[in-house]
This record gives C-alpha cells, sequence and structure tokens, in this order.
C-alpha cells in the first residue's frame, strides 16, 4: 500500500520540453489544471501528497519519476538520459532524505530515467531505451542486489520508456502496446492485455492502492480495467500527452522508510 506520493508542479517553461508529439504546445493554465486534478484523484486512493514548487530551469521538471526509483527499502537516484534534465536530480536528493536513510547513485557513463522500471514484485524490469543505457541498468540491478531485489533488462525500441508501452496493475495483469505484447518474459508468466492501438496512451495507468489510474477520455481502455473487476478513477491528461508525459510520470508513489 502506498501512503507518500511527490509532485512537482510544472514550471510555465513547460512548453519548451521535450517532445516526439506533433500535438502542439501544451496550454499552461490547462496543464495546472490537470495537475491539480491529478493530486486531487491521487488523494483518493489513500495517500498524503508532498508538492514540490515549480522550478523554471527545468520544463521537464514535474516529471518526477525519472530522477528517482524509490523501494521500501532504499532510493535509488537517477542519471537522465535526456541532457536537459540531468541536473534535475538535485533539487530531489534532500527531499528524499526525509524518507528514506539509504539513498543510492547512478553514475556517470551509466543513464538511467524512471520511466524505464517497472517493479512486480521484488523484481524490477528495465527498459534499454533511448533514456536508459547498459552502464545504468547494469549499475542499477547491483543496487538492487544488495538490497535483496532482483533485475532484469528489456528491449524498449518503439516507444519513449518501458512504462510507456506497459504496466503492471498487480494481480498477474499487465496492460500492453506493440512490442511488449510479444515479448515471451511477459506473455508466459502474465496475463498481458493488449490495449487497442487508438488508444495507446491509456496503457500507461497506475495501480494504486485499491484502485487504478487511467488518463480521461479512452472508453475502451476504461472498459477492460471494468471488466477485470478494477474500481477506475480518471483524470485528464491531454496536456502532458504533448509532451510525452504519462500518469505514472508525473509522480514518485513509495511507503516512507523513516
Amino acid at each position: 500500500m502506498f501512503k507518500q506520493i511527490i509532485v512537482r508542479t510544472p514550471a510555465r517553461s513547460v512548453v519548451d520540453g521535450i517532445t516526439s508529439q506533433n500535438l502542439g504546445k501544451p496550454d499552461i493554465e490547462l496543464t495546472l489544471e490537470q495537475h491539480e486534478k491529478y493530486i486531487e484523484t491521487m488523494r483518493k486512493t489513500g495517500v498524503e501528497v508532498r508538492i514540490l514548487p515549480a522550478d523554471e530551469r527545468f520544463p521537464d521538471g514535474n516529471y518526477v519519476e525519472d530522477v528517482a526509483v524509490l523501494t521500501d527499502r532504499c532510493a535509488i537516484v537517477t542519471n537522465p538520459g535526456a541532457e536537459s534534465r540531468k541536473d534535475e536530480i538535485y533539487g530531489m536528493v534532500d527531499i528524499l532524505k526525509d524518507y528514506f536513510d539509504d539513498i543510492e547513485y547512478i553514475k556517470a557513463p551509466g543513464e538511467l530515467e524512471g520511466g524505464d522500471i517497472m517493479r512486480v514484485g521484488d523484481h524490477f524490469y528495465i527498459g534499454q531505451s533511448k533514456r536508459t543505457n547498459k552502464e545504468g541498468a547494469d549499475q542499477f540491478i547491483a543496487i538492487l542486489e544488495k538490497y535483496g531485489y532482483t533485475g532484469s533488462t528489456i528491449p524498449v525500441t518503439e516507444v519513449l520508456h518501458l512504462k510507456t508501452g506497459i504496466t503492471y496493475m498487480e494481480d498477474g495483469n499487465m496492460l500492453a502496446i506493440g512490442e511488449h505484447t510479444r515479448n515471451r518474459e511477459f506473455t508466459e508468466k502474465y496475463n498481458v492485455v493488449e490495449i487497442p492501438v487508438d488508444e495507446s496512451y491509456a496503457v500507461n495507468c497506475i495501480r494504486m492502492n485499491d484502485y487504478v489510474v487511467m488518463p480521461e477520455g479512452f472508453p475502451r481502455t476504461r472498459k477492460i480495467l471494468d471488466d477485470l473487476g478494477y474500481e477506475v478513477l480518471e483524470t485528464p491528461m491531454s496536456e502532458f500527452e504533448k509532451m510525452d508525459g504519462g500518469l505514472t510520470c508525473l509522480s514518485l508513489r513509495f511507503v516512507p522508510v523513516k
């Protein structure tokens, strides 16, 4: 059960963030409104929310998941693969000290972003993508093993991050698109449910305690989750979608160790 999340208010510079989409620039006021709704939705799942202030130096700084991976034994500060995001980690370290005694670091030339990490029990799948390299994955696995976890790598070629293409809903269920629907590492171990191509953005859902949080406006994905028996909460994400941002990107979710 998650007890705490950390989010960061989007900066007005969010319009200058990194994106591969051709969906136009986000509307800053609508972005802020949707971020507030995201926080409201997450609170409904029973967690406390710590809201960090906007930092205009970092247009992508509201995607806090990429700068750290939080476990129930330690925090791991990443080294983002996007050059413009590397210094985001320094604004997070002191925050994490409030919740964790043990903080580990991914060091150059290793690169790793939290969007490439999917936890299933005590095992962590690490996407090797344009943002996470082999050295970063190897360092991450070594840290995991130090704390009694395991990890393995998954190739990511069709989407930005691992969790852009597959997410774990607990109970043995995974939502997936594209290459991950065909990966035997997943299909032989889990119930892999394919999300419709025209709703592929909605694959990035979050299992939050007794709920599944999903982006608003994807009725077929909503029906899939309803049929699987989940209690679903929807929240609008149109402005974040323009910037390659998903639900998981916007928060760090954890149980404080301290």
